[in-house]
């Protein structure tokens, strides 16, 4: 369903394509062990950085980038998984620089309409699961 905004209609211009469906899929499995606020960039079929434990959704990708950035990897062309809704636009506009393409989310965030224009803005494929793996142990 489209998130709808002040009556207007917000839905994700753009589909995956299929390397970064099975990206998004690996990314997704991925992320249902990781701890809370759980991001993790996908490329290629492999696992590449993963951001945890951060109070914020933006702290948590910020941590996920810079690991990658730290350890040599490029996201451009990377996918990324989020264990739970984007409270803000801020994450799509952040990786967005970094050249991620797509992005898997559970969706349901009073922002959603924002998200999803964010990702239309920046030509970002946008998958909602409609289900979290928001992991507290």
């Amino acid at each position: 369903d489209p998130a709808k905004n002040n009556g207007k209609d917000f839905v994700v211009q753009r589909q995956p394509t299929p390397q970064e469906l099975d990206d998004c899929l690996t990314a997704w499995y991925v992320n249902i062990n990781v701890r809370s606020n759980g991001i993790v960039f996908v490329k290629n079929g492999a696992a590449i950085s993963v951001g945890t434990g951060e109070q914020e959704r933006i702290g948590a990708v910020e941590q996920a980038i810079d690991k990658a950035v730290k350890k040599g990897h490029s996201l451009r062309g990377a996918v990324m998984s989020s264990d739970a809704f984007f409270p803000q636009r801020d994450c799509i506009d952040t990786i967005a620089a970094q050249g991620v393409t797509a992005v898997v989310w559970p969706a349901g965030s009073m922002n959603d309409a924002a998200v999803i224009q964010a990702a239309n803005e920046h030509n970002i494929a946008l998958m909602a699961t409609l289900e979290r793996c928001f992991l507290h142990i």
